[in-house]
């Protein structure tokens, strides 16, 4: 790889199919798309549907369909998280013969009852490191207790600390908010913090932006990248959008779902000056994102959360 390809940031967009996209999937993916863009830079669009009990038959189709409504693009072939898992497999030993990973057979309520037993000091919902040198190994975990294991990283005590661009330097103890966290699930499916890592590194992801409820998850995904001996991306984590209560938006609510107002008429260039006129921008009209790619500016872009109430509602649906 030369050192001109190497150069070139790598953005993604990665939604999920386990609801519809909304006006706060529309900004962070607006902005993500101008980041990149605005520096020459590749986007890969992945569909993380590993989740299988929760993805929606056809909300891949929807999903593709919501962000082409958009105005967004991207670079190669959609990314399926769910066709090749060799990779996370392959990650998953490495953590296990290293001895940064192990079985764990504790169930959902186990894990809950241990947080309310007497004289314990943590009632939060972490993980109290039941199994931790409990079994050898897998094999042994589920024929030993007679369940299929999850797999759990090991967690060392101590504040995780990592460099936002956007939000700055940011702490995290995981170990005392969450525990030893699961980097496969009981089905043997890899959980979502190794997944993430383990598709940013072989897509060579080099910054990710997305809403600032997941910078805890950014904690753990360094922990599973310093594990792993991989480099982190500039991350960026910004604002939610919420209503006038101050409520983030739902997923499971399709009340302002893109579908649901390309359906009604609505001009995605619309939504796009609206995100843009929140996000730093100077417009005074309808725009595509194309149209603004070479003014985007991180240090215009607010740092409160982006509220659309009823007023903002009507501008968006209305006439505009």
């Amino acid at each position: 790889m030369s050192a001109m390809t190497a150069a070139i940031p790598v953005g993604r967009l990665a939604p999920s199919p386990t609801g519809y996209l909304h006006l706060g999937h529309a900004r962070s993916f607006l902005l993500a798309w101008w980041d990149v863009r605005s520096r020459g830079g590749r986007i890969v669009l992945r569909i993380e549907d590993l989740d299988r009990e929760r993805v929606k038959p056809g909300l891949v189709d929807q999903l593709l369909r919501d962000l082409e409504w958009l105005g967004l693009d991207w670079d190669g072939p959609v990314w399926i998280q769910s066709a090749d898992t060799s990779a996370f497999d392959d990650a998953l030993a490495r953590l296990t013969a290293r001895g940064l990973a192990y079985p764990c057979v504790c169930t959902r309520k186990e894990i809950e009852a241990a947080q309310t037993a007497p004289h314990a000091s943590d009632p939060s919902s972490r993980y109290p490191g039941t199994c931790r040198g409990r079994f050898a190994s897998l094999d042994e975990a589920e024929r030993i207790s007679g369940r299929p294991a999850a797999m759990r990283l090991v967690v060392e005590p101590g504040a995780v600390e990592l460099d936002d661009a956007f939000v700055g330097r940011f702490r995290c103890d995981v170990q005392h908010d969450a525990g030893d966290f699961p980097v496969s699930r009981r089905a043997g499916e890899p959980a979502y913090q190794l997944a993430v890592v383990v598709d940013d590194a072989r897509a060579g992801v080099t910054d990710v932006v997305r809403g600032d409820d997941l910078l805890p998850s950014a904690a753990r995904q360094l922990l599973v990248q310093r594990a792993l001996g991989l480099a982190s991306p500039t991350w960026r984590h910004v604002p939610l959008v919420v209503d006038e209560h101050g409520r983030r938006f739902a997923k499971r609510s399709d009340d302002l779902s893109l579908a649901r107002l390309a359906a009604a008429g609505v001009d995605p260039r619309s939504i796009v000056r609206w995100v843009a006129e929140r996000s730093g921008f100077d417009v005074r009209e309808r725009c595509a994102p194309g149209d603004l790619v070479r003014s985007f500016d991180w240090t215009r872009v607010p740092r409160t959360p982006v509220v659309c109430g009823a007023a903002e509602l009507v501008g968006l649906t209305g006439a505009g």
